[in-house]
């Protein structure tokens, strides 16, 4: 029996509710793989606060580059603002390590070509939290669409439509496009329609709309789409905050059943739900039931699948041109929406303007010091 790869020196940058919340509770679950050595944020107090609740040996920084270059952690976890993850990912992978950033892994397209040329100079790799990818109930909905067990899919719906109030947006960097990337495509939403993609694969074309009916904010607070997907199966995804009765839900229409989830901010196997066509035979149906071993979509389980990775020496899921085709899919949505025009996959390349901002650069959409 081959020794077991010894415990990964972990560190977070951030320590705010996401990393308290979700990160700390994972790395407690992965005890035996994982050592929390480091913590860095800008905010002396909740640092401090952070350090206690964590517990052991837990060095604290202010300074990101300082405990880099003290510490060299196996993993780094950031959980910082939207626009720190570009900088900060780049950073850990110049210090050789790997990362598990918190969505989205960065502003843009642009910026991703940044973080995929440190990993290629360093051999480490960034991985993008999206922890809805994982758990028993969409392992088992993504095999069964792959091995064709619910036919052939045709059409789908992806939806979020949740709800923020103005209280919500006084944070100074929510809302805007420098410091978030952008409204609900790509703060809130991008979690549903990134598992859509997980399940149905490669996109083709969008067609999209966007507005700012309610809050005052620089990016959308609404917006719809249209996709055509590879294997030509057509969707709708809408990603909403102006939503008093809040869901997420994912449902995909397959030629001998209809695979629905529905939730809020996570999900288990209950969530799932497989509804067969007239022609399906009862005992195949019985098949599809969701297996007998509930793991909910969490951190968790990502981080689990980061480490199989790294003790395997093997590029992590959630990484590569795996994150890549999710954030391109956000700036297709917003290039479609802006223009009016539909986006083909692969067309937003070096020298579009929206591979270098997800507004284009839009007299209409972009900050005013960028119109």
């Amino acid at each position: 029996m081959a020794p077991r790869p010894a415990r990964r020196r972990v560190a977070v940058v951030g320590t705010g509710a996401i990393v308290t919340g979700g990160h700390l509770p994972a790395l407690r679950v992965h005890a035996d793989r994982t050592e929390l050595v480091a913590a860095v944020d800008v905010d002396r107090a909740r640092l401090d606060a952070f350090r206690d609740r964590a517990g052991g040996d837990v060095a604290g920084y202010t300074s990101m580059g300082a405990m880099l270059d003290a510490v060299r952690p196996d993993l780094v976890l950031v959980g910082t603002p939207p626009s720190l993850h570009r900088e900060q990912t780049v950073a850990a992978l110049k210090a050789g390590a790997w990362v598990l950033c918190e969505k989205p892994l960065c502003l843009s397209l642009a910026e991703y070509d940044d973080i995929a040329a440190a990993e290629e100079a360093s051999g480490a790799y960034a991985s993008v939290v999206f922890q809805h990818r994982y758990g028993s109930g969409a392992a088992h909905a993504r095999d069964l669409i792959a091995r064709g067990e619910l036919g052939a899919p045709l059409v789908a719906h992806c939806q979020t439509t949740w709800h923020r109030d103005a209280a919500y947006y006084a944070a100074p960097w929510r809302g805007r496009w420098a410091t978030e990337g952008g409204g609900p495509t790509m703060g809130h939403g991008i979690h549903q329609y990134d598992l859509l993609l997980h399940l149905l694969g490669p996109w083709a074309e969008v067609r999209a709309m966007a507005s700012r009916l309610v809050h005052d904010t620089e990016s959308e607070d609404v917006s719809t789409a249209l996709v055509r997907f590879a294997n030509g199966a057509l969707a709708t995804v809408v990603n909403s905050v102006l939503s008093p009765d809040e869901v997420s839900r994912v449902r995909i229409d397959c030629a001998d059943a209809t695979v629905e989830l529905t939730h809020l901010y996570g999900h288990r196997n209950d969530d799932w739900r497989y509804t067969p066509a007239r022609h399906v035979d009862p005992g195949r149906a019985a098949a599809w039931r969701t297996p007998s071993a509930d793991v909910p979509s969490s951190h968790t389980e990502q981080l689990g699948a980061v480490l199989d990775a790294r003790d395997a020496g093997a590029r992590p899921p959630g990484s590569g041109r795996d994150a890549r085709a999710t954030l391109e899919f956000a700036a297709a949505l917003y290039k479609a929406a802006f223009t009016g025009k539909p986006v083909l996959a692969g067309e937003i390349v070096p020298g579009d303007p929206f591979h270098a901002a997800m507004h284009g650069g839009h007299p209409d959409w972009a900050p005013r010091e960028s119109a």
